[in-house]
């Protein structure tokens, strides 16, 4: 990407759009977004005018329906129909205005729920999926294809990166539908205020997750779209790379580092009558970093970062 290429960041409004836009803002002239108030990303016509007017040579997917284990598990149609509408009206409106380069997002709930750890970009369709964001996890695979199958009859050059759970500034901390983190560092921050003598978790605490702090993944995406290109082979994994931090925690202990960081000196309890989800998600990141991209933030380091933003952001208009 040069200094005046024209750019488009699709969802510049969430957790990772608004990350790859400040990232990219700080290099590039040229950076286009757009929100509902432009159009429609589910509606075809109105995606592929707006490609005829802005006429992008890159393009950032992460425009998606997203949500945490009770939003994807109670919505599953909404979660396969929007998600599959948005990325199909991207990636053909892409191809029809012969964009160079795409990079489509996808999640790391693409890989079987009993998948070997490390989770390896090869893995992929090789077992059955968690049920509980199955749909949505479907809808992510089938983008993975898309960009692979206009690769191999069109020769495009359609990629894609499989980011693990990620967490930072502009993240969704509304308890129905957020994530892990973001639903702890409030529910830590509410009983600290509130003087609460524990506070209840979901699950058994005993699963493991990694988790990126999205000012890393932003600059991992600027990464790879400058330096990683599309394979022409036949297999799924040669046009997509996983990107993580490389290693995980046991849930229990990401609750007492989040407890300490909030400054909450109650008790944790754990409600295992409500789903723990994957027992384990560890990408393999041995593609990415031998492709010369490590992340630069440490777990503790991006939760305090993330934590600050909270107090400043959300906390103060609660």
């Amino acid at each position: 990407m040069e200094k005046n290429s024209r750019i488009y960041i699709a969802g510049n409004r969430g957790l990772v759009g608004s990350a790859i836009e400040r990232r990219l803002r700080r290099e590039h002239d040229a950076v286009i977004t757009s929100d509902i108030a432009d159009f429609d990303l589910t509606d075809a016509r109105a995606t592929d005018a707006f490609f005829a007017r802005t006429q992008p040579e890159y393009v950032f997917v992460a425009a998606a329906k997203v949500g945490g284990i009770k939003a994807n598990d109670s919505f599953p149609a909404d979660f396969i129909r929007i998600n599959l509408l948005i990325q199909t009206n991207l990636i053909h409106a892409a191809f029809r205005h012969k964009v160079r380069k795409l990079l489509f997002l996808g999640s790391s709930c693409i890989y079987p729920k009993l998948a070997p750890q490390p989770l390896k970009e090869e893995y992929l369709l090789t077992g059955k999926l968690e049920s509980t964001n199955d749909a949505y996890a479907i809808a992510k695979i089938a983008g993975i294809l898309m960009c692979k199958s206009y690769n191999r009859q069109h020769g495009t050059n359609f990629i894609a990166a499989m980011p693990t759970n990620l967490y930072g500034p502009g993240d969704n901390f509304d308890l129905q539908t957020s994530h892990v983190l973001p639903a702890w560092i409030r529910k830590f921050h509410e009983a600290k205020l509130a003087g609460q003598a524990s506070v209840e978790l979901w699950g058994t605490g005993k699963v493991r997750r990694e988790l990126l702090y999205v000012e890393d993944l932003a600059d991992a995406l600027a990464f790879l779209m400058n330096h990683f290109d599309a394979g022409r082979e036949r297999e799924d994994e040669k046009m997509f790379v996983n990107v993580g931090l490389g290693e995980d925690i046991v849930l229990r202990d990401l609750a007492e580092l989040v407890r300490g960081i909030v400054g909450y000196s109650g008790g944790v309890t754990w409600n295992t009558a409500m789903p723990d989800g994957t027992p384990r998600k560890l990408l393999d990141v041995g593609r990415l970093h031998a492709l010369g991209w490590k992340a630069q933030h440490t777990l503790e380091a991006g939760i305090r970062k993330t934590y600050a933003w909270y107090l400043e952001n959300v906390a103060t208009k609660a």
